[in-house]
């Protein structure tokens, strides 16, 4: 059975749940902020979609002050990220974090590449109805991070440090949290 087997969309059996995260969830500290039973699982890649950020129906986001991420089918592109094994007791927290009920994204199904060349079905989320749009630099620099973080491959860091910004410069009050998580986790293992 593959990692996670089970039934519905990235619900694995055991209580567990495969994620995919491509955008600020890239960065572990980010994600357990509010999913604190998310434990790496593998670098993966999503074929045939592409990467690109925006705006709910237009509106800005409160939390990042820009654009934020989000997955596109796109023949021939492709998308790295993360895959998370997290407990079925934080779904609602993630759901929560993507704004499912307010209908800002949506819990879709993907198929994604391991280096090894397993295929794990993943829950993942989708955007909908957005304008696009650039993220902020503190949105931008989180992705960065967990890219960096989690050894995606460098043309794919280098693709995602050349993704242009708002230039929003006030404050982003969960880069602080984000911050003082990353700070937190050098001190304790150190």
């Amino acid at each position: 059975m593959e990692p996670g087997g089970g039934t519905g969309p990235g619900t694995g059996g055991g209580g567990c749940f495969l994620y995919y995260a491509y955008g600020s969830n890239l960065l572990r500290e980010r994600l357990l902020l509010g999913s604190p039973s998310a434990v790496l699982c593998a670098l993966a890649l999503l074929q045939d979609f592409k990467l690109e950020f925006g705006h709910h129906q237009g509106r800005t986001s409160s939390v990042w002050h820009g654009g934020t991420a989000t997955i596109v089918q796109s023949p021939g592109d492709e998308v790295w990220g993360i895959v998370w094994k997290m407990n079925t007791s934080n779904l609602s927290s993630l759901d929560k974090q993507e704004g499912v009920e307010a209908g800002i994204y949506v819990p879709i199904e993907v198929n994604v590449h391991t280096q090894t060349g397993q295929v794990l079905t993943c829950r993942s989320y989708q955007m909908k109805d957005y304008v696009c749009g650039p993220p902020s630099p503190h949105y931008k620099k989180v992705i960065c991070m967990g890219a960096k973080q989690n050894g995606l491959p460098t043309d794919y860091q280098n693709k995602l440090e050349a993704i242009e910004t708002n230039n929003y410069a006030g404050p982003v009050p969960i880069m602080e949290e984000i911050e003082a998580a990353v700070k937190a986790t050098k001190i304790n293992s150190s």
